[in-house]
């Protein structure tokens, strides 16, 4: 077990401890999911509440860790298993950091969780971006399509490249703290945009190549 599991494990071990926590304290209905414009527009029970989002991270982490075992091609994934862990240390961070808005929030704190959201949101999507340009090919992790899939050198064009196109998306997201009323399309519109063209690089490079 490496530095980035153990970390992953005590972050996992703080999301349950919490939920355990704030369940003795919440009422029976929480607010738990949020609009576009950053306002409350749905509730659920306290148990789901608190425990959806410990239960999710702790399905992904085990899937997660499955992956490299699974994988056909289990030896690509060795050579950038690091970058592949810090990603999953990064990812759980993320979600926890969610969890920790969500609690806060119940607590009777008030702010716009888009707002709040983003700059974690920017930091997934930049790391994203270096891992994709650090990943061999492979059926799980990357940019998985039938012409990546099967040539290295398809593969290793569009992963630089969109490695490149996540980082810049993640610089873009940042833009909706400022536009708040914007926030969401410049999350969603950058990352659509860029895995669509990349869908459609690898088919161009694979042809040209051929």
């Amino acid at each position: 077990m490496n530095k980035y599991q153990i970390i992953s494990l005590i972050i996992l071990a703080t999301a349950l401890a919490s939920a355990i926590y704030f369940y003795t304290i919440f009422p029976s209905t929480i607010a738990s999911h949020w609009g576009a414009n950053g306002e409350v527009n749905g509730t659920m029970g306290k148990f789901w509440g608190l425990f959806l989002v410990p239960i999710m991270m702790i399905g992904l982490y085990i899937l997660f860790l499955a992956i490299p075992h699974i994988d056909p091609r289990k030896e690509n994934i060795k050579k950038f298993r690091p970058q592949y862990d810090l990603f999953i240390l990064i990812f759980l961070v993320f979600m926890l950091y969610i969890f920790i808005l969500t609690i806060l929030w119940n607590l009777g704190y008030r702010f716009n969780m888009l707002q709040v959201m983003l700059p974690a949101l920017a930091i997934l999507f930049y790391y994203m971006g270096s891992l994709l340009q650090k990943a061999k090919r492979n059926f799980f992790i990357g940019i998985r399509t039938p012409w990546t899939l099967s040539s290295d050198y398809v593969w290793n064009k569009t992963h630089a490249l969109g490695g490149r196109l996540y980082k810049i998306s993640a610089i873009i997201a940042l833009l909706g703290i400022i536009f708040s009323n914007l926030a969401i399309w410049f999350i969603l519109i950058p990352i659509i945009a860029t895995s669509a063209y990349l869908i459609v690089y690898s088919y161009l490079i694979f042809n040209k190549k051929k």
